[in-house]
């Protein structure tokens, strides 16, 4: 009996996205490493976009079943370094989900238009992935996967939400030699998270936490060494 064929980066993500959302699911409970309680009663609904595409030097609109994860890139934009809330910090495009907004999903495309300048019409919504506390700035966020199947020119719109806007290789993310765990320590109390070294800047913190967990999931994370640490760059 011949072997079916192996599944590609696209099949992988579409596959673990749809088993997030069996009914009891969970995608990551930060836990220990945040600093605040979240509120319920005065939490915010928020929405990110985690878009993932052929990087540079693979076509964009390649067919999806022939990209593997190492032709990959995912899109993250580092926030002001003057807003109140996680100032400076690498993020997922996204914010808060306004009553206009259909679903998350099209809160994630509006917030990454608005912040980046993406043409929403060549993203392909994959799916969303459970809704995880953020407690620092009382929000429960959902992530939204997607992906980027026709690409547009993308830019930081206004420097007084995003300082910068650029795109990670999924390969450079996964090496162990890029992977740290960020500390923080603040008034006697120590917390951690996965951190990822990359040229435009550390990405750690909840984003990590997302990345480190998707990476996890999909079964394309590379062996590292989590004692590596550094200090978070708050």
């Amino acid at each position: 009996m011949p072997r079916p064929p192996a599944a590609t980066a696209y099949d992988e993500l579409a596959a673990w996205v749809r088993s997030k959302a069996a009914p009891g699911s969970t995608f990551v409970r930060p836990g220990g490493w945040q600093f605040a309680t979240l509120d319920p009663a005065k939490s915010r609904r928020a929405a990110v976009l985690v878009l993932v595409g052929p990087r540079d030097g693979v076509a964009s609109g390649a067919d999806p079943g022939s990209v593997e994860r190492d032709d990959l890139d995912i899109l993250f934009v580092m926030r002001s370094s003057t807003l109140s809330n996680h100032p400076g910090q690498v993020a997922f495009p996204g914010g808060a989900i306004d009553p206009q907004d259909p679903d998350e999903s099209a809160a994630a495309l509006r917030e990454a238009q608005e912040e980046t300048g993406l043409d929403p019409a060549g993203v392909e919504i994959v799916g969303t992935l459970p809704e995880v506390g953020l407690p620092v700035s009382n929000f429960v966020v959902t992530p939204v996967v997607a992906w980027w199947a026709e690409q547009s020119p993308v830019h930081a719109v206004d420097r007084a939400e995003s300082e910068a806007v650029f795109r990670s290789p999924v390969g450079l993310l996964l090496d162990p030699a890029h992977r740290r765990t960020a500390v923080v320590r603040r008034d006697g109390f120590v917390s951690r998270t996965p951190a990822f070294l990359t040229p435009d800047a550390v990405i750690w913190g909840f984003t990590a936490l997302l990345l480190d967990t998707m990476f996890d999931g999909l079964g394309w994370t590379r062996p590292w060494d989590p004692s590596r640490e550094i200090p978070a760059p708050l």
